[in-house]
């Protein structure tokens, strides 16, 4: 039942017509419902509802426990002739009078409730011994409660269905078995009628409840799917044409343009799929799943920079192939800074199974000896913290060197989870080809120099 209704739920308290508290659809896919959603109004209205026919059993427990009440006192007085302590069996209508009273004036729906109830009644059923003669209760007179006690059964099953009901009704059936102590006829067809009423509606309630929660995941689907679309046209008519404009121009006009082209074209790509997309898992592989990352190398190429890639896709997790591109932007940005005016770069793109290698190459000046070292001591983390630093966190290596003619290589390399093998036979012997050559080479990019050239 749903908590924004008091006394809906066996933690909440209020009656059946309390007052019911608005609570907003859940989003979908991560797009949020609005508020003014033009299927909002209904769907709140019949989500923060708890089901008919729960709402009426309450009602009806309510009702059933009053009548129950008047029976009993109306028991009571057919048969006071024969009650052995009259005062007794007033004493014991007097606490269920007053237990009634105030579960009527506040309804209290809650499990500890119902067990002070379900005491109440049992104890009055027990204490009938003490008001009746033992000729009497064997004859099969009633106990002094009489149906009194169903009521706390009824509330049972509604709070825990099927289960709750039948452990109720068993409690109060061995309480009569105990009172009459040799069972009658009317004890045995009482216990199995207070079974089968607490079963049957425990399972009614239970089944209530999941087709309302069922109807209920329906319409917030539903509202979520109308809200969606109506904000993916929305989207399509500005940001997407917006994205794929500045795509086209950036590709046209080339240069450092082309690179801001790119990263829009990327952004249209992952918005489109999740304004377009009604499957979860397309969703996020568009955020999350494997990306080509020579797609993403795509923009570094222009004026004075090469790439050259395989022909094949070259997948990685999208969180390691932007740190890739991260690092390779770091390298060419050097490039561009101390190679020299006239200096070319190469960006070399490999896929050899177990690794995945980013070589980027220049025809620059050089770095000087222990120029490197130099720029760590300085307080210049540059080249450390975006090159060295990214592809350490990856668990991948990079080394930087320089020619004796000139030019610096800056070599990245990353294992490749999807296709590396952690394993490999030599000689009847199983080594960890892959752990090991990342270990020496990260130990070889721990020897060389750290710093910002």
């Amino acid at each position: 039942m749903d908590p924004t209704r008091r006394g809906a739920g066996p933690d909440h308290e209020g009656g059946p017509g309390a007052e019911v508290m608005p609570a907003p659809v859940p989003p979908l896919d991560g797009v949020a419902v609005a508020a003014d959603a033009p299927v909002a109004a209904s769907t709140v209205a019949v989500l923060d509802d708890e089901h008919a026919i729960v709402r009426g059993l309450w009602r009806g427990v309510d009702v059933f426990r009053c009548l129950a009440l008047a029976y009993a006192v109306w028991s009571v007085w057919e048969r006071h002739e024969q009650i052995a302590h009259l005062v007794g069996a007033v004493a014991i209508l007097a606490v269920l009078a007053g237990w009634t009273l105030a579960v009527t004036l506040r309804p209290v729906r809650t499990v500890r409730a119902y067990t002070i109830e379900l005491a109440i009644g049992c104890s009055a059923i027990l204490a009938t011994r003490l008001v009746d003669d033992p000729e009497v209760i064997t004859a099969g007179a009633k106990t002094i409660p009489s149906i009194w006690p169903t009521a706390a059964v009824v509330g049972f099953a509604v709070l825990r269905g099927w289960r709750g009901g039948l452990a109720a009704a068993s409690l109060v059936a061995a309480c009569s078995f105990v009172e009459v102590v040799q069972p009658t006829p009317n004890t045995i067809t009482n216990s199995i009628f207070g079974l089968l009423l607490g079963g049957c509606i425990g399972y009614c309630v239970d089944l209530a409840r999941s087709s309302h929660a069922a109807l209920a995941e329906a319409m917030r689907l539903d509202a979520a799917r109308a809200e969606r679309d109506r904000l993916a046209r929305t989207v399509h008519d500005g940001v997407l044409q917006t994205l794929a404009f500045i795509n086209r121009r950036a590709t046209d006009i080339g240069g450092e343009t082309a690179r801001l082209g790119a990263m829009a074209g990327e952004q249209e790509r992952i918005l489109r799929t999740l304004v377009s997309q009604t499957d979860l898992s397309e969703v996020g592989r568009a955020l999350s799943g494997d990306v080509d990352l020579r797609g993403l190398l795509r923009h570094v190429e222009g004026e004075g920079v090469q790439l050259v890639s395989p022909a094949d896709a070259v997948l990685l997790p999208r969180r390691v192939a932007d740190e890739v591109v991260a690092a390779v932007e770091a390298a060419l940005d050097n490039v561009r800074k101390h190679a020299g005016d006239d200096a070319r770069a190469w960006v070399l793109l490999d896929d050899d199974g177990d690794e995945i290698a980013v070589t980027i190459r220049d025809s620059g000046r050089g770095v000087p000896s222990g120029r490197l070292e130099e720029a760590v001591g300085q307080g210049r983390l540059g080249v450390s913290s975006s090159i060295l630093g990214r592809l350490a966190d990856l668990g991948g290596t990079a080394s930087i060197t320089s020619g004796p003619a000139g030019g610096t290589t800056v070599e990245l390399r990353i294992p490749n989870r999807r296709t590396a093998r952690p394993t490999n036979r030599h000689h009847g012997r199983r080594t960890d080809t892959t752990t090991d050559r990342t270990t020496d080479r990260a130990s070889e990019a721990r020897t060389r120099g750290r710093g910002a050239s």
